[in-house]
């Protein structure tokens, strides 16, 4: 295993979104970390009093100096980048300027300050859903997700601009590719689908899924932190299932349905602001996307406590917990 970091100071990106939050919460219990710096438009409401909180909008060009001043005054040297949306948007040119944009202006910023480690979010998404895609994908493997989709074309350009903050050999840099997060309390487009009484699936297709839980992707990012390890690393869950096994567990129903019936009524429902993702992410409802974890294990020393399965199970039960809550809330209304 890398050896491990002492005493960090280390700034956040993205810090009021769900993995910033948490992780905010999780160093501020750890006394290895003396000095947290919060970079978002709204402060984590788990800061404490190890973090300072510092207004930041990523897709105003003034963030550059702010980021670089600010890393400056902290004595920051790490920096964890996690501006991306976690479930697609309807606001396209918003989420260019964020997660594209946006990480050019971090990085430029966190370079002008002589930031020395970047710890950056991706996901195994970005491999794209494919026939041709092998059982388990490794790091090596292309990102070949839809570029037409902004969701994915934006997250591979700001992944590509991770990999050249670290050309120079001045900085450590490592990418943590992430498989779709599932859990008790995480809200995203993956949750929104599962969550659904009734989940469309396309008939004469049942897909393996491979989830990690959301425990485990913010351990990662700890573990990531504390221990130098350059490079780019899928964490996901141990374990595959297919498709209709996981809305089984998950307490739903599948309804297979034919592929265009599908896609025209996703992509309706999209454009009518009412989706939860629009109809390119149906390839993830036919084709394989898993990626493998052994990189994970050997090199950064990560394993996952959790599998994909027992994912599942948990932001099934929280789920429950949900719809009791709401059809309550119903009846206590009439």
């Amino acid at each position: 295993m890398p050896p491990t970091r002492d005493k960090q100071r280390v700034a956040l990106t993205g810090a009021a979104s769900f993995l910033g939050q948490n992780l905010v919460g999780l160093l501020e219990d750890d006394p290895r970390f003396v000095r947290i710096v919060s970079l978002d438009v709204t402060p984590p409401a788990t800061r404490g009093d190890k973090t300072v909180h510092v207004e930041c909008d990523l897709t105003r060009p003034q963030s550059v100096e702010l980021v670089a001043e600010t890393l400056r005054a902290h004595g920051v040297d790490t920096l964890v980048h996690l501006a991306f949306l976690s479930s697609p948007s309807h606001t396209e040119v918003y989420a260019h300027e964020l997660e594209s944009v946006g990480t050019m202006h971090a990085l430029t910023g966190a370079r002008g300050a002589g930031v020395t480690k970047l710890v950056a979010w991706s996901q195994t998404m970005l491999y794209g859903a494919l026939p041709t895609n092998p059982n388990f994908l490794t790091e090596d493997h292309p990102l070949s997700a839809r570029r037409s989709q902004a969701y994915f074309a934006d997250k591979i350009a700001a992944e590509g601009e991770a990999r050249r903050f670290g050309a120079s050999g001045d900085a450590t840099v490592t990418i943590l590719r992430t498989a779709p997060i599932l859990g008790p309390t995480v809200r995203n487009f993956l949750s929104r689908y599962l969550g659904a009484r009734v989940v469309p699936t396309m008939m004469g297709f049942d897909p393996l899924v491979q989830l990690v839980h959301e425990v485990d992707a913010l351990a990662a990012f700890k573990h990531a932190l504390l221990h130098d390890a350059p490079g780019t690393f899928n964490i996901t869950g141990d374990g595959v299932l297919p498709l209709s096994t996981v809305v089984k567990l998950a307490g739903r129903v599948a309804v297979p349905l034919p592929g265009p019936l599908v896609s025209r009524a996703l992509g309706a429902l999209w454009l009518a602001g009412a989706g939860y993702a629009p109809s390119s992410f149906l390839d993830y409802l036919r084709f394989l996307c898993v990626a493998d974890n052994q990189r994970a294990r050997d090199v950064l020393g990560f394993a996952p406590a959790y599998a994909t399965r027992e994912a599942v199970l948990d932001f099934a039960a929280a789920q429950h917990l949900r719809d009791v809550r709401l059809i309550s809330d119903l009846e206590g209304a009439r």
